[in-house]
Protein backbone atom coordinates (compact mmCIF):
# COMPACT_ATOMS: atom_id res chain seq x y z
CA UNK A 1 0.00 0.00 0.00
CA UNK A 2 1.30 3.46 -0.89
CA UNK A 3 2.23 5.62 2.09
CA UNK A 4 0.24 8.87 2.52
CA UNK A 5 2.06 11.85 1.00
CA UNK A 6 2.13 15.33 2.55
CA UNK A 7 3.43 18.65 1.33
CA UNK A 8 5.45 20.38 4.08
CA UNK A 9 6.17 24.08 3.41
CA UNK A 10 9.13 24.12 5.78
CA UNK A 11 12.47 22.90 4.35
CA UNK A 12 13.03 19.25 5.24
CA UNK A 13 16.38 17.80 6.27
CA UNK A 14 17.12 14.05 6.29
CA UNK A 15 17.59 11.90 9.38
CA UNK A 16 16.00 14.25 11.88
CA UNK A 17 12.83 14.59 13.91
CA UNK A 18 10.70 17.63 13.11
CA UNK A 19 7.42 18.97 14.40
CA UNK A 20 4.73 19.00 11.75
CA UNK A 21 2.95 22.26 10.89
CA UNK A 22 -0.40 22.50 12.68
CA UNK A 23 -2.55 22.21 9.56
CA UNK A 24 -0.58 19.21 8.29
CA UNK A 25 -0.82 17.48 11.68
CA UNK A 26 -4.57 18.20 11.84
CA UNK A 27 -5.11 16.70 8.38
CA UNK A 28 -3.08 13.58 9.16
CA UNK A 29 -4.48 12.99 12.66
CA UNK A 30 -8.04 14.36 12.63
CA UNK A 31 -9.06 14.05 8.99
CA UNK A 32 -7.23 10.93 7.78
CA UNK A 33 -7.11 9.45 11.30
CA UNK A 34 -3.64 8.01 10.84
CA UNK A 35 -2.24 6.08 13.77
CA UNK A 36 1.04 6.82 15.48
CA UNK A 37 3.80 4.88 13.73
CA UNK A 38 2.21 5.16 10.27
CA UNK A 39 4.79 5.42 7.46
CA UNK A 40 4.32 8.65 5.47
CA UNK A 41 6.18 10.55 2.77
CA UNK A 42 6.99 14.27 3.05
CA UNK A 43 8.09 16.68 0.32
CA UNK A 44 8.76 20.41 0.41
CA UNK A 45 8.15 21.25 -3.24
CA UNK A 46 11.81 21.68 -4.08
CA UNK A 47 12.33 18.22 -5.51
CA UNK A 48 12.94 14.86 -3.91
CA UNK A 49 11.01 13.32 -1.03
CA UNK A 50 11.57 11.92 2.45
CA UNK A 51 10.12 8.74 3.95
CA UNK A 52 9.12 9.33 7.56
CA UNK A 53 7.29 7.81 10.50
CA UNK A 54 4.41 9.72 12.04
CA UNK A 55 4.52 10.05 15.83
CA UNK A 56 1.36 11.42 17.46
CA UNK A 57 1.17 13.12 20.83
CA UNK A 58 -2.39 14.27 21.47
CA UNK A 59 -3.30 16.79 18.77
CA UNK A 60 0.28 17.35 17.69
CA UNK A 61 2.49 15.25 15.50
CA UNK A 62 6.16 14.91 14.68
CA UNK A 63 7.87 13.08 11.86
CA UNK A 64 10.94 10.89 12.22
CA UNK A 65 12.51 11.55 8.84
CA UNK A 66 14.66 9.14 6.89
CA UNK A 67 17.12 9.60 4.04
CA UNK A 68 16.24 11.81 1.09
CA UNK A 69 14.92 9.95 -1.96
CA UNK A 70 15.72 11.44 -5.37
CA UNK A 71 12.28 10.73 -6.79
CA UNK A 72 10.80 12.96 -9.49
CA UNK A 73 7.64 12.80 -11.56
CA UNK A 74 8.24 15.80 -13.84
CA UNK A 75 7.95 15.93 -17.62
CA UNK A 76 11.15 16.00 -19.64
CA UNK A 77 10.26 19.49 -20.91
CA UNK A 78 8.34 22.52 -19.63
CA UNK A 79 4.69 23.13 -20.43
CA UNK A 80 3.17 26.49 -19.49
CA UNK A 81 -0.61 26.77 -19.54
CA UNK A 82 -1.69 30.36 -20.20
CA UNK A 83 -5.35 30.16 -19.24
CA UNK A 84 -8.02 32.81 -19.66
CA UNK A 85 -9.66 33.09 -16.24
CA UNK A 86 -13.00 31.33 -15.97
CA UNK A 87 -15.55 30.90 -13.18
CA UNK A 88 -14.31 29.62 -9.80
CA UNK A 89 -15.15 25.91 -9.99
CA UNK A 90 -13.88 25.57 -13.54
CA UNK A 91 -10.63 27.36 -12.68
CA UNK A 92 -10.12 25.08 -9.67
CA UNK A 93 -10.62 22.04 -11.93
CA UNK A 94 -8.16 23.31 -14.53
CA UNK A 95 -5.49 23.98 -11.90
CA UNK A 96 -5.89 20.56 -10.28
CA UNK A 97 -5.70 18.68 -13.57
CA UNK A 98 -2.83 20.80 -14.92
CA UNK A 99 -0.79 19.66 -11.91
CA UNK A 100 -1.68 16.03 -12.58
CA UNK A 101 -0.74 16.37 -16.26
CA UNK A 102 2.68 17.84 -15.47
CA UNK A 103 2.41 21.56 -16.28
CA UNK A 104 5.31 23.47 -14.76
CA UNK A 105 3.55 26.85 -14.69
CA UNK A 106 0.03 28.21 -15.01
CA UNK A 107 -0.57 31.84 -15.96
CA UNK A 108 -4.12 33.06 -15.18
CA UNK A 109 -4.99 35.71 -17.78
CA UNK A 110 -7.60 38.40 -17.18
CA UNK A 111 -8.91 38.26 -20.73
CA UNK A 112 -11.46 40.52 -22.39
CA UNK A 113 -14.12 37.81 -22.08
CA UNK A 114 -13.06 36.46 -18.68
CA UNK A 115 -15.28 36.60 -15.62
CA UNK A 116 -14.68 39.82 -13.64
CA UNK A 117 -11.35 39.66 -11.84
CA UNK A 118 -11.51 39.70 -8.05
CA UNK A 119 -9.53 42.39 -6.28
CA UNK A 120 -7.88 43.02 -2.96
CA UNK A 121 -8.61 40.58 -0.15
CA UNK A 122 -10.94 38.44 -2.28
CA UNK A 123 -8.23 37.98 -4.90
CA UNK A 124 -5.70 37.05 -2.24
CA UNK A 125 -8.09 34.44 -0.83
CA UNK A 126 -8.57 33.01 -4.31
CA UNK A 127 -4.81 32.78 -4.85
CA UNK A 128 -4.40 31.00 -1.50
CA UNK A 129 -7.11 28.56 -2.59
CA UNK A 130 -5.29 27.92 -5.85
CA UNK A 131 -2.06 27.27 -3.93
CA UNK A 132 -3.81 24.70 -1.71
CA UNK A 133 -5.21 22.97 -4.79
CA UNK A 134 -1.69 22.71 -6.25
CA UNK A 135 -0.37 21.24 -3.02
CA UNK A 136 -3.18 18.69 -2.66
CA UNK A 137 -2.95 17.65 -6.31
CA UNK A 138 0.83 17.20 -5.96
CA UNK A 139 0.33 15.01 -2.90
CA UNK A 140 -2.12 12.84 -4.83
CA UNK A 141 -0.27 12.48 -8.13
CA UNK A 142 3.28 11.97 -6.84
CA UNK A 143 4.92 15.23 -7.94
CA UNK A 144 7.62 16.57 -5.62
CA UNK A 145 7.84 19.99 -7.28
CA UNK A 146 4.96 22.45 -7.12
CA UNK A 147 3.48 23.91 -10.28
CA UNK A 148 3.95 27.68 -10.14
CA UNK A 149 0.86 29.88 -10.47
CA UNK A 150 1.46 33.47 -11.55
CA UNK A 151 -0.48 36.46 -10.31
CA UNK A 152 -3.35 37.19 -12.71
CA UNK A 153 -2.34 39.50 -15.56
CA UNK A 154 -3.30 40.46 -19.10
CA UNK A 155 -2.11 38.48 -22.09
CA UNK A 156 0.00 41.43 -23.22
CA UNK A 157 1.67 41.62 -19.79
CA UNK A 158 2.55 37.93 -19.88
CA UNK A 159 3.86 37.87 -23.45
CA UNK A 160 5.84 41.08 -22.92
CA UNK A 161 7.22 40.05 -19.51
CA UNK A 162 10.72 41.58 -19.23
CA UNK A 163 13.60 39.37 -18.19
CA UNK A 164 11.63 36.12 -18.17
CA UNK A 165 12.94 33.12 -20.14
CA UNK A 166 11.06 33.12 -23.43
CA UNK A 167 9.28 29.92 -24.45
CA UNK A 168 10.79 28.05 -27.39
CA UNK A 169 7.31 27.98 -28.91
CA UNK A 170 3.97 29.66 -28.19
CA UNK A 171 0.85 27.89 -29.41
CA UNK A 172 -2.53 29.64 -29.41
CA UNK A 173 -5.55 27.33 -29.39
CA UNK A 174 -8.08 28.52 -31.97
CA UNK A 175 -10.84 26.45 -33.64
CA UNK A 176 -10.41 28.29 -36.98
CA UNK A 177 -6.64 27.84 -37.23
CA UNK A 178 -5.34 26.42 -40.52
CA UNK A 179 -2.79 24.04 -39.00
CA UNK A 180 -3.27 21.15 -36.63
CA UNK A 181 -1.21 20.70 -33.47
CA UNK A 182 0.79 17.81 -34.91
CA UNK A 183 1.74 19.96 -37.93
CA UNK A 184 2.79 22.96 -35.83
CA UNK A 185 4.63 21.51 -32.84
CA UNK A 186 8.36 22.17 -33.19
CA UNK A 187 10.45 18.99 -32.70
CA UNK A 188 13.22 20.85 -30.86
CA UNK A 189 11.03 22.94 -28.53
CA UNK A 190 11.66 22.17 -24.86
CA UNK A 191 9.69 25.03 -23.26
CA UNK A 192 6.22 25.47 -24.72
CA UNK A 193 3.46 27.92 -23.79
CA UNK A 194 -0.14 26.98 -24.57
CA UNK A 195 -2.60 29.89 -24.85
CA UNK A 196 -6.22 28.96 -24.08
CA UNK A 197 -8.95 31.58 -24.01
CA UNK A 198 -11.84 31.85 -21.54
CA UNK A 199 -15.47 31.10 -22.34
CA UNK A 200 -16.09 32.91 -25.61
CA UNK A 201 -12.44 32.68 -26.63
CA UNK A 202 -9.80 35.35 -27.18
CA UNK A 203 -10.85 38.73 -28.53
CA UNK A 204 -9.51 39.96 -31.88
CA UNK A 205 -7.20 42.37 -30.03
CA UNK A 206 -5.80 39.55 -27.91
CA UNK A 207 -5.23 37.38 -30.97
CA UNK A 208 -3.37 40.28 -32.56
CA UNK A 209 -1.20 40.61 -29.43
CA UNK A 210 -0.46 36.89 -29.50
CA UNK A 211 0.48 37.02 -33.19
CA UNK A 212 2.76 40.02 -32.55
CA UNK A 213 4.66 37.85 -30.05
CA UNK A 214 5.10 35.00 -32.56
CA UNK A 215 2.33 32.83 -31.16
CA UNK A 216 1.24 30.21 -33.68
CA UNK A 217 -2.51 29.43 -33.95
CA UNK A 218 -3.31 25.73 -33.78
CA UNK A 219 -6.47 23.74 -34.34
CA UNK A 220 -7.15 20.82 -32.03
CA UNK A 221 -9.40 18.30 -33.72
CA UNK A 222 -12.65 18.87 -35.57
CA UNK A 223 -14.74 19.75 -32.52
CA UNK A 224 -14.86 22.97 -30.50
CA UNK A 225 -13.76 22.21 -26.95
CA UNK A 226 -14.85 24.04 -23.84
CA UNK A 227 -12.11 26.10 -22.22
CA UNK A 228 -11.85 23.73 -19.23
CA UNK A 229 -11.25 20.87 -21.67
CA UNK A 230 -9.04 22.53 -24.26
CA UNK A 231 -6.02 23.34 -22.12
CA UNK A 232 -5.95 19.93 -20.46
CA UNK A 233 -6.32 18.16 -23.79
CA UNK A 234 -3.48 20.24 -25.24
CA UNK A 235 -1.22 19.48 -22.28
CA UNK A 236 -1.84 15.78 -22.76
CA UNK A 237 -1.40 15.87 -26.54
CA UNK A 238 1.81 17.91 -26.48
CA UNK A 239 3.39 15.72 -23.79
CA UNK A 240 2.44 12.62 -25.79
CA UNK A 241 3.70 13.96 -29.13
CA UNK A 242 6.96 15.03 -27.49
CA UNK A 243 7.36 11.71 -25.67
CA UNK A 244 7.44 13.49 -22.29
CA UNK A 245 5.27 11.05 -20.37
Amino acid sequence: MTSPRFYCPAPIAPNQTMALPADLAHHAIRVLRLASGTPVVLFDGRGGQYPARLVIDGKTGVAEIGARQEVEAELAGELILVQGIVSGDKMDWIIEKAVELGASRLVPVAARRSVPLLKGERLEKRRLRWARIVQAASEQCGRNRLMHIDAPRTLDDYLGEPGAPAPDQILCCHPDADRALSQTLAPTARRIALLVGPEGGWSDDELAVATAHQAQPVRFGTRVLRTETAGLALLTAVATLKGWQ
